[in-house]
Parts: C-alpha cells; structure tokens; sequence
C-alpha cells in the first residue's frame, strides 16, 4: 500500500506533511486516521487506523508474564497517538515522540507496505548506508 522514500519538513508549528502519494492512497481508500509511536531502529512508526488495530492484536496477546512482553508494550502504546491529517495532509508529531526519533527539522518519510516510518534524516542515511551494503547478504538469510 504505502511505498517509497521521501523528504519533507518539520514547519514551524510542527506539522509534517504526509507525502502526496500517500494522501492519494488515502484518498482511494478512505482512510482518515493514523496511529503513530516509537518504532526500532529509532524512528517513528505510522499505522493506518485498520493496520493499528491489526498490531494491537498481536501485541496485546503476547504473555504479561514475561518482562520482555510486558517491556515492549509499554513503551510501543505508552508512545502512541492518534493523528488525522488536515487537507493538505499535515499532522503534529508530539514532542517525544520527535525526541525519540531525534527528528527536528528534517525528516525521511518511507513506506514500507503496511506502515509507514518518520526517520530523522540524518539516522535514515547512516542506517541506509550501513544495511545497503549488506542488502544481498539479509536477503540470502532471510529467504533461503
């Protein structure tokens, strides 16, 4: 659904804009709202409200008995927020949410089919640079 690799903007009042190419798919599939929180590799994670609710199942089955369970829903629903982007697609990203992005001014906005990710442009480029190299080797490993 969401593909691509694309630059944007904090502006002044915090707004990011989602990509036009996204707005377009929102559009065609009426989808009106997100849900954004902490994700790995320090950057943000968006959801389609459909899509969150996917997650939550999933991550709301995992055991409460084990630290690591209870650990990662803490801080992957404790960091969530809902957003419903304006006309022209713009939407605030909360202030800790953009600290623990360590997005300020520039942003890399990705899709990565069902989901969306907010990079701050700098850590996107040092983790591209670092995985890219060893793009054929993950693939071989994760397919074979």
């Amino acid at each position: 659904m969401f593909y691509g690799e694309y630059n944007h903007g904090i502006d002044r009042k915090g707004r990011l804009i989602l990509p036009a190419r996204f707005r377009e798919i929102c559009k065609e599939s009426g989808i009106d709202k997100f849900f954004i929180t902490r994700g790995l590799d320090k950057c943000l994670f968006m959801f389609t409200e459909e899509e969150w609710r996917l997650q939550e199942q999933k991550f709301k089955n995992l055991p409460f008995t084990k630290q690591e369970s209870r650990s990662f829903n803490r801080l992957f629903f404790s960091g969530a927020i809902s957003v419903a982007p304006d006309k022209q697609g713009r939407f605030i990203i909360p202030q800790y949410l953009k600290d623990y992005a360590n997005v300020k001014k520039d942003a890399i906005v990705i899709g990565i089919s069902n989901r969306i990710e907010i990079w701050d442009t700098k850590s996107w480029q040092a983790f591209y640079a670092t995985s890219s190299e060893t793009f054929e080797q993950i693939a071989e490993n994760m397919i074979s």
